[in-house]
């Protein structure tokens, strides 16, 4: 393939990872907009202030619940400390809201296939868990409590506590889920489509020899288990270079899956969408440079610790998931279940769309339309060729 050819294809390529999860993202943010809307916040949060297994679990409970778009669940996390939560149960909170989702598990299902879910619901309780037996074996204690102070002199104001019953029987209450919708929305388009350009790219773009070079992928001689460590330890990186949260980083994985990297490596990958230096950045905002650096060296350690548990476990049962699932069957465009799914998720979103943005053109923003433009005369160019 010529130059041309290529930018082409990747562009089909990326336009058919938006294709296949148009749906997923409808249902999986109509239900999380209906949680979030007839859920309130204030009967879970007295709950989560102790350091024990309560507290943990309830903040699990609350995070899969909770929306699933990274720069969200940062904020979120940053509201329950404010409130008293212990930090414990924040950070529980904070990689349940981004691992344990039900979006996320919907195109981890349609990208990556059952085994992969499975994972990714199971290692999320374990990543929960290794994660709070670090930080009760590390706490930190005057570093944390300078970070609630910090947050102390902050204030917001936010509806915790309501009526659900009330609200479910309402037509303001539905109007709410249509508002939810939208600005859930509104947090991660940019980010999705970011994401899914660069995985569409990447898997045109980028040649075999690449990934061979950054993770060990033609184990010969070398053992299965290093070969699983390597990938693992190596993964949260390639994640962090990435630059792409939880929900854009699924159809990467998937290029990441296609080209040889172990289970272990793939699994680091996704579980790694809260180690992108902007969200480490926006911690740093939240608490300082000290435990943000901390977070996030708890999240390395963990998610590691996770992903060769899990490449352990599924290994014995033999669900081990082969690698090399091919892009092209999850990118192509065909009249299936996704063609249905995509009409019914057009006909049947309900949204409060008179949403209005701030109106600036942020360096975000240009990089979108850029992106946007580069998509549209890619998939032109495809048509003209075909």
């Amino acid at each position: 393939m010529n130059v041309l050819e290529l930018y082409s294809e990747a562009a089909k390529t990326a336009v058919g990872f938006f294709w296949k999860a148009g749906w997923a993202f409808v249902l999986g943010y109509s239900i999380s907009a209906m949680i979030q809307a007839f859920v309130p916040k204030g009967k879970l949060t007295p709950y989560l202030g102790k350091k024990n297994l309560k507290s943990v679990s309830l903040a699990t409970l609350f995070g899969a619940a909770s929306s699933s778009c990274s720069f969200a669940a940062l904020a979120t996390t940053r509201s329950l400390v404010m409130k008293g939560a212990n930090f414990i149960a924040a950070v529980s909170f904070m990689f349940a809201s981004t691992n344990l989702v039900i979006e996320l598990g919907i195109l981890i299902l349609i990208f990556l296939g059952w085994q992969f879910l499975v994972a990714e619901l199971i290692g999320g309780l374990i990543l929960i868990s290794i994660s709070s037996v670090l930080i009760i074996v590390t706490y930190p204690r005057k570093m944390l409590s300078e970070a609630r102070d910090k947050l102390e002199k902050e204030s917001e104001s936010e509806e915790t506590d309501f009526d659900w019953r009330k609200r479910i029987g309402s037509r303001s209450g539905w109007n709410l889920v249509g508002h939810n919708f939208v600005s859930d929305w509104k947090m991660v388009w940019e980010e999705i489509l970011i994401g899914f350009t660069i995985a569409g790219f990447v898997a045109v773009f980028i040649p075999p020899w690449v990934w061979e070079n950054i993770f060990i992928t033609n184990t010969g001689n070398v053992p299965g288990w290093l070969v699983a460590v390597e990938n693992a330890l190596v993964a949260p990186f390639v994640a962090a270079a990435t630059f792409i949260g939880s929900m854009g980083n699924i159809p990467l994985a998937t290029v990441l899956s296609a080209e040889g990297v172990l289970f272990a490596g793939v699994i680091a990958f996704i579980y790694s969408d809260l180690m992108v230096p902007p969200l480490v950045m926006i911690n740093a905002k939240y608490y300082g440079w000290k435990v943000a650096i901390y977070i996030a060296a708890i999240m390395y350690v963990s998610i590691l610790t996770t992903a060769l548990l899990l490449d352990t476990f599924f290994g014995m049962f033999g669900l081990t998931p082969e690698s090399k699932r091919e892009v092209e069957n999850v990118t192509r465009f065909a009249i299936d279940y996704t063609f249905y799914m995509n009409v019914a998720a057009i006909v049947n979103e309900d949204g409060d769309t008179h949403e209005h943005g701030d109106g600036g053109l942020s360096v975000k923003r240009l990089i979108v339309l850029f992106i946007a433009a580069v998509l549209l005369i890619g998939i032109v160019v495809f048509f003209i060729k075909e």
